[in-house]
């Protein structure tokens, strides 16, 4: 076989198996489940970010590729929750979630704009609060307290690209009247939930290491907040990541525990 044919054929694996992985979450248990929906709360606000960072013409990390990734994943999850979820409450918060996401999706799609990005804005803070009901749901299924944790935990990583979004915006030139409020809710949130997990007994010393890096990435945005130099988007983008990344494994180490 000449070296053209491999690389065909390479590339039409490689594709299979992306769209494989692509649509192959299953959610085996309750644990998981509260991982999963909380996890759709954090793509709400990172799908802003990136649309944001797209407006601004920034191609830092490519947020174009990521926000095309995100929202296939949003997709993803939204089918392996709802096939996984039998309470009726559940369900119909499930079903609220693809009422709302239908047209944000539409709008994603098309090239940013400053008025649309007013209109997302909205749009997504609706999704999340649905999305947030849903996990809140799950959580409360589990009837232990683990579940509550991996609620609080898979919060933080909502926060983190809220935190962002918000910068991002403001940025653009998006004039937000309640810029301050949002984001002083947003930080009191993430440092007052910070708090919990570190004095949780769930952690071990892999949880409590990622916590307190965790801790010192947020003193970035507290220093921002602060702070009247002029925001750097690549950097914004860098830190929010940092944060995402640690408390993603943080959760998912909550959630690999055993429900207590």
């Amino acid at each position: 076989m000449n070296k053209f044919k491999l690389k065909m054929l390479f590339g039409i694996v490689t594709t299979l198996l992306l769209f494989v992985e692509a649509n192959a979450i299953e959610i085996k248990n309750l644990a998981q489940a509260v991982n999963e929906a909380g996890r759709q709360r954090m793509l709400t606000q990172r799908m802003l970010k990136d649309y944001a960072m797209i407006g601004l013409g920034n191609t830092f990390k490519n947020p174009k590729k990521d926000l095309e990734k995100i929202m296939a994943m949003f997709d993803d999850h939204l089918k392996g929750l709802s096939d996984f979820a039998t309470d009726p409450a559940t369900k119909e918060s499930l079903k609220k979630q693809r009422e709302l996401w239908e047209p944000i999706k539409k709008m994603l799609k098309e090239k940013p704009t400053k008025e649309n990005a007013i209109i997302l804005q909205e749009k997504l803070d609706e999704l999340l609060k649905a999305a947030d009901n849903t996990t809140k749901l799950f959580a409360k299924q589990t009837g232990q307290k683990s579940g509550k944790i991996i609620n609080i935990s898979g919060r933080q990583r909502m926060l983190s690209q809220r935190m962002a979004n918000l910068y991002m915006l403001k940025v653009w030139g998006i004039d937000d009247p309640k810029f301050n409020e949002k984001m002083e809710q947003a930080m009191k949130l993430f440092e007052d939930s910070l708090h919990i997990l570190q004095k949780s007994d769930l952690n071990t010393d892999e949880i409590d290491n990622l916590l307190k890096k965790v801790e010192n990435d947020f003193q970035f945005f507290k220093f921002m907040y602060k702070s009247k130099s002029k925001f750097i988007p690549s950097l914004i983008y860098e830190k929010s990541n940092e944060i995402l990344k640690n408390m993603n494994t943080v959760t998912g180490l909550y959630a690999a525990q055993k429900i207590q």
